[in-house]
């Protein structure tokens, strides 16, 4: 169960979001990962017999029962079980570089290399002036709580 606001968060299509930020923490030590997770995913397939375009399959991602992508993280949900962990929306993005830029920036502000009290052991991104062209300083645009 992923939370936004406080509430129980549920996806709708109309919705102009395509992915969300997270933090998910482990109950048992406090412990926090923060990353970034879309509500699609999109599969390229070979063409169909006689045609040369490849065929874009977008179908809804596993954003429900997913835990991120730290091989830890994964590894204690399966020990301690789903309800040790708080899955919480930190802020639902239009965009895929609102996405990153967002996620990297949480990261930086919270420090999450530089602490133990979370799990992220790595930063990664990349991410040109035009992906946040929506954005204005306060993240005006895209709704987040903390």
């Amino acid at each position: 169960m992923w939370y936004y606001n406080s509430t129980n968060f549920e996806y709708d299509e109309s919705d102009p979001y395509i992915g969300f930020v997270y933090c998910i923490t482990d109950l048992s030590n406090h412990k926090k990962y923060i990353g970034k997770k879309g509500f699609l995913s999109k599969r390229r397939l070979p063409p169909l017999k006689g045609k040369t375009r490849k065929r874009l399959v977008t179908k809804e991602s596993d954003w429900q029962s997913y835990f991120g992508s730290s091989d830890q993280v994964n590894l204690l949900v399966e020990e301690l079980g789903q309800k040790n962990f708080h899955r919480e929306i930190l802020y639902l993005c239009k965009s895929k570089g609102e996405m990153s830029y967002l996620e990297a920036k949480e990261q930086f502000d919270r420090g999450v290399l530089l602490s133990d009290e979370y799990y992220n052991g790595i930063i990664n991104c990349k991410i040109h002036k035009t992906h946040v062209r929506g954005l204005s300083n306060d993240a005006k645009g895209v709704q987040g709580s903390e």
